[in-house]
């Protein structure tokens, strides 16, 4: 695994920290800047919604640019999201921060994904995404919690302050080890990258990624409050068990990163059940505090399982458009993470409690395990005259034969 994939998944942990350390920080937010724990949860939404939109745009609008100086832009934009953040006088102004910094986050992901696909081989592609998401792993084990503790003992703004300089340090690793990465011979045509979205695995893998992150982070969003007004919790408890969630993200990207390219399928199947089966746990223990812990650490595992061969499914069947593949699996992502927050401040603001969260969650993740049992099936029956693109070792690809009765999607 090249060295500059490592460099990648360093920068992810700074970006992973500022997309999930609000899980920590909501209450300390609310208080400070006057609003309810579910508009402050908005907030989460809103980095979501900025990655979202921000993928697919940034990806196209640097199709053509260099890939590093790219990467270094987008970093320093980052950083800078953080910085207004730290300073914001009001929610207004630190939403729009968040939003800010979410549309760097998004390009970062999109170009850097690229950039990880394009130095391997097609049979490491999933390795390679789990390096990346290895980063936000670490972000949940490290970054998260370190960000709940400093807001309890120096404010909220400092945890966006520490995440300034972690930008800083990935900004100078990405400059002295990334490298030039050549732009391919044949000059990337929008029309062509934007014709994937008329494969219908292309959505249905959309649609798959969105609702099983959705599922998961609808509860995790408010596990704060749940811990300490459902379980009973102190305040203390909340970073270690945040930690808890990223020690088994860390397990559950590790695990997947080296089935997913053999058996992705399997990965995603057994992966978004087990995701099902932790929520709805959850749900009919929050009140137990002992059952809370555990179930947020097997939530970690089993959501982190199934990243590495959701970003490798996408890169499967989009692979004729590699840098709108990474920017559309950022977005599906964040979909979800824009979905599952929303949904789960709505139930609480029905009054259904902290708890309820989980239910809502475990409903996404249903239809998400529905629709990957769609996918799988279409993916052994292709339409006729189907034409699979093969991928090259440079990351670029040329077209095959077309299927013959049998299924030529990696799975």
């Amino acid at each position: 695994m090249p060295l500059a994939v490592y460099i990648l998944g360093l920068s992810v942990f700074a970006l992973g920290t500022s997309e999930f350390m609000l899980s920590g920080l909501l209450p300390p937010i609310a208080e400070d800047m006057n609003v309810s724990i579910p508009r402050a949860g908005l907030l989460i939404s809103a980095f979501a919604i900025g990655m979202v939109v921000g993928a697919p745009l940034l990806a196209v609008a640097t199709l053509r640019l260099p890939r590093k100086t790219t990467l270094i832009a987008l970093i320093t934009v980052f950083g800078l999201g953080q910085m207004a953040g730290a300073l914001a006088p009001n929610y207004a102004v630190l939403f729009a921060s968040r939003v800010i910094s979410a549309l760097a986050c998004a390009g970062f992901w999109a170009v850097g994904a690229a950039v990880a696909i394009a130095m391997v081989p097609v049979g490491s592609r999933a390795r390679a995404m789990a390096v990346m998401i290895g980063g936000l792993s670490i972000a949940n084990v490290l970054g998260v919690p370190a960000g709940a503790f400093l807001g309890e003992h120096l404010g909220w703004r400092s945890a966006f302050w520490a995440v300034g300089l972690a930008s800083a340090i990935a900004l100078v690793g990405v400059v002295t080890r990334i490298p030039r990465i050549p732009l391919p011979e044949t000059r990337p045509r929008l029309k062509n990258e934007v014709a994937i979205y008329r494969d219908r695995q292309v959505l249905l893998s959309i649609a798959v990624t969105a609702l099983a992150a959705g599922g998961v982070f609808c509860a995790f969003s408010y596990l704060a409050p749940l811990l300490t007004d459902v379980s009973g919790l102190d305040e203390a408890w909340v970073s270690g068990v945040l930690g808890l969630f990223g020690i088994g993200a860390v397990v559950g990207t590790t695990i997947g990163g080296r089935v997913a390219d053999a058996h992705l399928f399997g990965v995603l199947l057994t992966g978004i059940s087990a995701s099902t089966v932790f929520l709805v746990a959850l749900a009919l223990f929050a009140s137990n505090p002992a059952a809370t812990i555990v179930l947020t650490f097997l939530l970690g595992v089993s959501a982190f399982y199934t990243a590495p061969a959701l970003n490798a499914r996408m890169f499967n069947v989009a692979g004729a458009a590699p840098t709108l593949a990474g920017a559309t699996t950022t977005a599906a992502f964040n979909l979800g993470n824009t979905g599952g927050p929303w949904l789960g401040g709505t139930v609480i603001d029905a009054n259904l409690g902290f708890a309820s969260t989980a239910w809502a969650g475990a409903a996404m993740t249903v239809l998400g395990l529905g629709t990957a049992a769609l996918a799988l099936r279409l993916t052994k029956r292709p339409a006729p005259g189907h034409v699979v693109a093969r991928s090259t070792p440079a990351g670029g690809t040329t077209p095959s034969e077309p299927a013959r009765g049998k299924a030529t999607s990696s799975c």
